[in-house]
């Protein structure tokens, strides 16, 4: 079929359109990311002492070391991490390194260098077949997966727009024909179901395709990458900006994959506005790539990613993908917060934009950026669902994630409601994140373990309800992501910020709505999370809410019955197979105080933290209740998984609401051998219920008591709107969703108030 039948006469038109324009800017190079106006005033600016001046000699003495070695492109082989898989990575970083270093010195040594790499390819890659060790879902030939043929294309179409006019025709012709084009062609044509995937791989190989478009004139490229390879717009780079984005900027992958795929959406994107920047991509959808790039930094702690879905927990703000964000984003709007992350992220682009980013430090415009409480919501129109993040303000200061977000694809967990808590610089209530060792090739090839299956994406790895020992939608994908939860309620006060959200098709006959608020009491200079989930259900379950945290086991004010001589794993399935249990408590028969069942641990930032538990919350039911102690490990025979523990509240009932406290508190320090504060000053939570208004009362140790009222109405509340809850005859008025009331008075001295 002939391509103007494919793609009609209108879809013909604009295409002819747009050739008229883009031809005109596409015969200067480089015309990707870096244009030549950046070139000269780069060129200027290595003259000059300064932070750029110091990235470019960097940069220069590790190319000048690279020019040294042999080079080497080899028959892959090796799988992610293995040593043909890792050269082709260094080959396509050391070509784009060493094209930018031939830009700004105007040496031709360096053009040579990146002229025989490119040559070597394009004898080598017609000879390839598919990878050895390719994987089924995207094949590759270079790498095991396409997705790293994209990558190295990306990179690869820039070190050749670099070096382009240093090349002779013939050499144009044999790179182009040997390797730039059946690059683009294996990435498209050969792999369209990739290619029009709504999904982070898809991503990478539409901007890999568009860039080789606009570096070879081929306009019809870029229109492929840009709305499928029908030009039928059910694909392609502008359906993933409507889709994988909320309008907020969250993606619905998590920030871990956001951080990925953020360096095509935004490298394209900025090759787009080089040649045609009539399109103003980056105003598409309310500026929908800058709100991607901020969000990607706020959604960390302490210059870490949040773990959420697929996530190594040890990625972070400084990863070369948020490096291009935020500078592309500061040549944009000039935001001197912006700043602030380049400062900690220490890596200068030879680029525009980052010759903006270095000029703005040296003459050191930087602002502090701001990390404040913040709601993401989820899905392309912001309904489905939301993540939410509670801050205290300061980098390392307390912060309670809640998650309450659609599934995210292939990569999502079935961990609806769930939350994290960190403090002090530390993850305190954790997620495990990924199964993975990233590249390392003894670990199943760098890729993902089958305990990312079997742990990491059930529901029991998470802290939150899990009911009869089953995962959220049975663990099944499909039903996942067609459901999602609702979000309540969200509002942010100076010392309050709450949360609720709901869902009831995780199970099927049982639904739960999860509230977390984190509170400043400020009196106390003090700062607590609050979290309490109701379950309702037609007919008796099983029901545990997990903890898990990070640290040493201090206390509990109850006996625990260890396993001292044999330990046994605590289920068959859903991720029990792998939790070893260490020790049971059985809560209903031990007499503690004013019904609290505290967990104390402390973690290694010198902090303790106790969890208090209300036992028998619905004391007319007086529910089965049991504290389970857990240890990850069990059923791992290549010892795949982290040692990490837990503790999980078992309560056998019909509806059940669980109630929680976690109190930061005290200070250890071992090396001037002293220890503060190290036991709980929660003494009693009470909750009260009032049709759709509620109420958690908490009293301390020295008898200051306070109220968390709130309305949980599904009419419209504003900040104006006074409620009013009445709590052991006492009445309390509140305004909006929710306020911290306190230090209180007696009751008895309410009531007396109340009745004049």
């Amino acid at each position: 079929m002939s391509i103007t039948r494919r793609i009609g006469s209108i879809a013909l038109r604009v295409l002819i359109a747009y050739t008229v324009s883009f031809s005109a800017t596409a015969a200067q190079h480089p015309n990707l990311v870096i244009n030549q106006q950046d070139v000269a005033d780069m060129k200027q600016a290595i003259a000059q002492p300064g932070a750029f001046q110091e990235a470019f000699n960097a940069t220069l003495a590790r190319v000048d070391q690279g020019l040294t070695q042999a080079i080497e492109v080899p028959v892959p082989q090796d799988a992610g991490g293995g040593y043909t898989h890792e050269k082709h990575k260094s080959n396509y970083q050391q070509m784009y390194d060493t094209g930018i270093i031939y830009q700004l010195t105007g040496d031709k040594k360096y053009a040579q260098y990146v002229k025989h790499m490119l040559l070597q390819y394009a004898k080598l890659y017609p000879t390839l077949p598919l990878h050895p060790k390719r994987k089924s879902s995207n094949e590759g030939k270079l790498f095991w997966q396409g997705l790293n043929e994209a990558v190295w294309l990306v990179h690869t179409i820039q070190a050749y727009d670099f070096i382009y006019d240093a090349l002779t025709p013939a050499e144009r012709n044999s790179i182009e024909m040997g390797a730039i084009m059946p690059v683009a062609l294996f990435l498209s044509e050969q792999s369209p179901k990739t290619f029009n995937k709504v999904h982070n791989h898809g991503t990478w190989a539409t901007a890999a395709v568009g860039m080789t478009g606009y570096v070879l004139d081929k306009p019809l490229w870029v229109e492929r990458a840009l709305y499928d390879l029908n030009l039928a717009k059910k694909g392609g780079f502008m359906r993933q900006l409507d889709e994988l984005f909320s309008p907020d900027g969250y993606y619905n992958e998590g920030p871990y994959y956001q951080r990925y795929a953020l360096m095509p959406f935004v490298t394209f994107a900025k090759a787009i506005e080089q040649n045609e920047p009539q399109r103003k991509i980056f105003e598409y959808r309310n500026g929908i790539l800058l709100k991607a790039i901020t969000s990607s930094v706020e959604l960390s702690y302490n210059k870490l990613l949040f773990p959420l879905n697929d996530a190594i927990n040890s990625k972070g703000i400084d990863t070369i993908e948020l490096v291009h964000g935020i500078a592309i984003a500061y040549g944009l709007n000039h935001d001197p917060r912006l700043l602030d992350i380049a400062q900690q992220q220490n890596n200068i682009l030879l680029t525009g934009d980052g010759l903006k980013i270095a000029q703005g430090l040296d003459n050191q415009l930087q602002q502090p950026y701001p990390f404040v409480s913040s709601l993401y919501r989820d899905g392309q129109q912001g309904d489905n669902g939301a993540l939410v993040v509670m801050r205290q303000g300061g980098k390392t200061d307390q912060t309670l994630v809640f998650k309450a977000t659609a599934q995210g694809l292939g990569h999502g967990h079935f961990d609806k409601l769930t939350w994290q808590f960190y403090d002090k610089g530390n993850e305190i209530v954790s997620d495990y994140g990924a199964a993975r060792f990233l590249n390392i090739e003894a670990k199943f090839g760098g890729g993902y373990l089958p305990e990312n299956n079997s742990w990491a994406k059930q529901t029991i790895a998470h802290n939150t309800l899990v009911v009869d020992e089953q995962s959220h939608f049975n663990g099944k994908l499909n039903m996942a992501n067609k459901h999602h939860p609702q979000l309540k309620f969200y509002e942010s006060q100076p010392n309050l910020t709450i949360a609720s959200a709901s869902i009831d098709t995780a199970y099927e006959d049982v639904a739960f709505k999860r509230t977390l608020a984190l509170v400043n009491i400020k009196q106390r200079d003090a700062v607590i999370g609050i979290d309490i989930m109701h379950v309702k259900a037609n007919k008796p379950h099983q029901y545990d809410l997990p903890v898990h945290y990070q640290g040493q086991l201090i206390d509990t004010n109850f006996q625990r019955k260890a396993s001292l001589n044999q330990l046994q794993a605590l289920g068959q399935h859903h991720g029990y197979q792998h939790l070893w249990l260490l020790a049971t408590a059985n809560l209903t028969t031990h007499s503690m105080l004013n019904r609290l069942a505290k967990i104390t641990w402390l973690n290694n930032n010198g902090r303790f933290y106790t969890l208090s538990t209300l036992v028998n919350a619905n004391s007319s039911q007086h529910n089965d209740e049991q504290m389970l102690f857990t240890q990850l490990g069990a059923n791992d025979p290549n010892m795949n998984l982290r040692q990490q523990q837990a503790f999980i509240h078992r309560v056998n009932a019909t509806n059940h609401t669980f109630i929680n406290v976690i109190e930061p508190h005290g200070e250890y320090n071992p090396s001037k051998e002293y220890t503060l504060g190290a036991t709980s000053n929660v003494a009693e939570l009470n909750h009260y219920q009032q049709a759709e208004l509620a109420a958690l009362t908490i009293r301390f140790t020295d008898g200051q008591q306070y109220l968390l009222a709130m309305n949980h109405s599904n009419n419209v509340v504003t900040e104006q709107t006074q409620s009013v809850i009445t709590v052991n005859g006492a009445q309390y008025p509140f305004k909006g969703r929710a306020q911290l009331i306190g230090p209180l008075a007696s009751a008895q001295a309410i009531q007396s108030k109340n009745s004049k």
